[in-house]
């Protein structure tokens, strides 16, 4: 599936595969592959399983697999398990993170992992 500006997965829709374009929005159900040249928003009802590449991110919804993205934020009620990969990463109070963080810059001999209970 590919967008030419904005992708939208609506609350009530449910999707499987691989989604390529420029931004993309979810709020409902996704599982497979995203890659992105923009900014993906997962809304707050959201459930996305899935490998992510993007410039950059905002969650507030049920987010599990890997994220790399340029800037991340997590919203109040984003619950994420999986692997997050940022340069800028924002965590608002109330957010879950169960899994592995590498965040800012990453030494050149060895990748930084902080488990975040």
């Amino acid at each position: 599936m590919e967008a030419e500006k904005n992708t939208l997965i609506d609350a009530d829709a449910e999707f499987e595969g691989k989604l390529q374009g420029k931004e993309a929005r979810i709020l409902g159900r996704f599982s497979g592959e995203i890659n992105l040249k923009g900014r993906l928003h997962v809304g707050e009802g959201a459930r996305v399983e899935a490998k992510v590449v993007a410039d950059s991110a905002e969650i507030a919804g049920q987010f599990s697999g890997e994220i790399k993205v340029q800037r991340l934020l997590l919203l109040e009620k984003a619950r994420i398990t999986g692997t997050l990969d940022a340069q800028t990463l924002s965590v608002r109070e109330g957010a879950e993170v169960n899994g592995s963080v590498n965040a800012g810059e990453t030494p050149k001999r060895s990748q930084v992992a902080i488990p975040i209970p």
